[in-house]
């Protein structure tokens, strides 16, 4: 049996027991008058990657993401105590629709975590099958600082500063562009 048809086999014994299934990323199944039911999410999925210095102003843009609609990813937010946090980060970046590295001059000089979640969504992003135009590692900017040149000579970045709001409308109009390149998932 593939993994596959061991997630189906379960979603169905679920929702033959009367309860719901949802699965983070991707959307809720349940029962309904007409049988069974999959309600997409439609949020688009933003893994906000930081150093923790600048942790107020990433659940700042975090706040700001969602208020446009968005469901931020923050390991602050989203993991568990006893949770495997190394692992469940390489999921969440793995079922993002964008990947938000903010570099400030702490975070664009420090080694961790952050330059960790940076290889690791830079990996993901050779992986998938984009366009030339399609963005999945959207760079900003929280104040003035360089930015890798792994990361400036192929991805076009965007400030959030000196004007928060027009830097944030730029990061929302292209994490909604890779939205909608999101796979679907058929269950049999």
């Amino acid at each position: 049996m593939t993994t596959r048809q061991a997630v189906a086999d379960i979603v169905r014994q679920c929702l033959e027991a009367g309860q719901r299934v949802e699965i983070e990323g991707l959307g809720v199944f349940r029962t309904s008058r007409q049988g069974l039911e999959f309600l997409p999410q439609t949020r688009p999925n933003v893994f906000v990657a930081y150093a923790v210095e600048d942790r107020a102003l990433a659940r700042r843009l975090c706040e700001s993401l969602r208020t446009e609609g968005c469901s931020p990813w923050l390991d602050k937010d989203k993991l568990l105590p006893g949770q495997n946090w190394p692992r469940a980060i390489e999921r969440a970046i793995d079922m993002a629709d964008a990947f938000v590295p903010c570099f400030s001059p702490r975070s664009a000089t420090k080694h961790g975590q952050f330059q960790s979640e940076l290889r690791y969504a830079l990996e993901c992003a050779r992986k998938r099958p984009l366009a030339e135009e399609d963005a999945f590692i959207i760079p900003v900017r929280l104040e003035e600082c360089t930015v890798p040149r792994r990361i400036s000579d192929h991805v076009q970045y965007v400030d959030l500063y000196p004007d928060w709001e027009k830097g944030v409308r730029r990061v929302i109009r292209a994490v909604r562009k890779a939205a909608q390149k999101r796979p679907s998932v058929l269950l049999d």
